[in-house]
This record gives C-alpha cells, sequence and structure tokens, in this order.
C-alpha cells in the first residue's frame, strides 16, 4: 500500500489569504510582492536571496532598483514592485506625520526620517517643520554632503522656517558611517541653529541621527 502523503506545503500566497499577512515571514512577505519568480527559481527562493544581499527588510527598502534589479534573478520589474512598496511606505507615513501631533506621537516621524535617511550613501541635513500645535508642515531636504557648521547655514533654515511659516522644527541628518553617536561638530550645529531660530519665535524640538539599523535623538538624551 502506496505511503499517504501529507499536504502540500502552503505557498506565502495562501498562506496570506488563509492567516494574514501578520503570519508571513520577511521571506513570504517579499515573495508575495515579487508575485512570481523565474525558471528554476522561486519567488520564495528570490525573496530569500535578496534579504540575504540587503541583510534585511529595511536594508531592501531603501536599496537602489539598480541595486536590486542586478540580483541573480530579480531583474528591473521586480525591483520597480519594491521600489513601489518603499513609496507607499514613505508616503503613508508622511500623511501619518502630518495628521498627529508629532511631539504626543513621535514613531510615525522617525521611521519616516529612518526610512528616507538610514541607507544613503552621503550625509543629507533634513529639516521638519512643525506648527503651532506641533503638526507637521512640510519635511524638507536642505543640504547634501559632508555636514559641518560651515556647510549648514543656519540663515537657510531659518528663512525656510519662516517661508513655512513654521513654530517649531525637528532636525535631522544621518551618519553613513552606522555610528548614530553625536560628533562634537553635531552637537555645536545644534546650538548654533537653535540660537539662530529662537531669534524667530522657532523652537528646535529634537534633533535626530540616523544610521544603519539605529538611530539617535538628541532630546532623549538630553543634548537640547
Amino acid at each position: 500500500m502506496a505511503p499517504v502523503s501529507g499536504p502540500a506545503p502552503e505557498r506565502p500566497r495562501e498562506r496570506l489569504a488563509a492567516r494574514g499577512p501578520a503570519a508571513l515571514s520577511d521571506a513570504e512577505l517579499v515573495a508575495v510582492l515579487l508575485d512570481n519568480g523565474r525558471a528554476g527559481l522561486a519567488a520564495i527562493d528570490l525573496s530569500r536571496a535578496l534579504l540575504e544581499r540587503f541583510g534585511r527588510l529595511s536594508g531592501l527598502m531603501e536599496a537602489s532598483s539598480s541595486d536590486v534589479a542586478r540580483v541573480r534573478g530579480v531583474g528591473e520589474a521586480r525591483a520597480a514592485r519594491v521600489a513601489a512598496a518603499r513609496e507607499m511606505a514613505r508616503r503613508v507615513l508622511a500623511e501619518q506625520m502630518q495628521a498627529r501631533d508629532s511631539l504626543a506621537s513621535p514613531s510615525a516621524v522617525r521611521s519616516y526620517l529612518r526610512l528616507r535617511l538610514q541607507h544613503l550613501g552621503q550625509e543629507v541635513f533634513w529639516v521638519v517643520f512643525l506648527d503651532a500645535q506641533n503638526r507637521v508642515i512640510a519635511a524638507e531636504e536642505l543640504f547634501r554632503g559632508t555636514l559641518t557648521q560651515t556647510s549648514v547655514y543656519p540663515r537657510e533654515v531659518v528663512k525656510r522656517a519662516l517661508a513655512h511659516n513654521a513654530a517649531g522644527v525637528i532636525l535631522a541628518h544621518n551618519h553613513p558611517s552606522g555610528v548614530a553617536e553625536p560628533s562634537f561638530q553635531d552637537q555645536a550645529l545644534t546650538r548654533a541653529l537653535a540660537e539662530s531660530l529662537a531669534l524667530v519665535d522657532v523652537k528646535v524640538l529634537d534633533h535626530f541621527i540616523v544610521a544603519p539599523g539605529a538611530g539617535l535623538s538628541f532630546a532623549e538624551r538630553g543634548l537640547l
């Protein structure tokens, strides 16, 4: 008598339909996003290759489309799906930032800034402009390149704050080195910006340093 085989393992899409997205692993979620594999390579195998290449889900979400497309078996069409998912996540977080009090619920601001900054290869400086109720008016990249007190111009930050009629700002920049600790220059720059903005009644509420897999808040560290 032939042995009775067990049920075939569920595919990621079947598991999602039966159990919901929270039941899926990172690799299974990416496999659903990729939709299909290629000859000799299933979608779940492609997703595992992507996670191995970029280290984690956040690394994949911040990788450039060209880097994703170069992974064996992925190609431009599947890389475009990853890019679309990344942009959707950014837009959702941007909507959440604008709908909430950024001090009472800072997680959306932090998540948005991490998604924007944590895997960039060069330093950038962002400012989140807030109204009197601490709601986000706008978030803008103002400077790019090596950040020092002389390359981030306080007068330009003040001009943008006045243009937005902002009552407060959250500063942010990234450390591509992976270390989220503030340097002496970071602290000096923060003080210079806080002093300049105070002259026009705009308060610096926080300064985030973002690094791959790490982040630091000046306010929580007691540096403001």
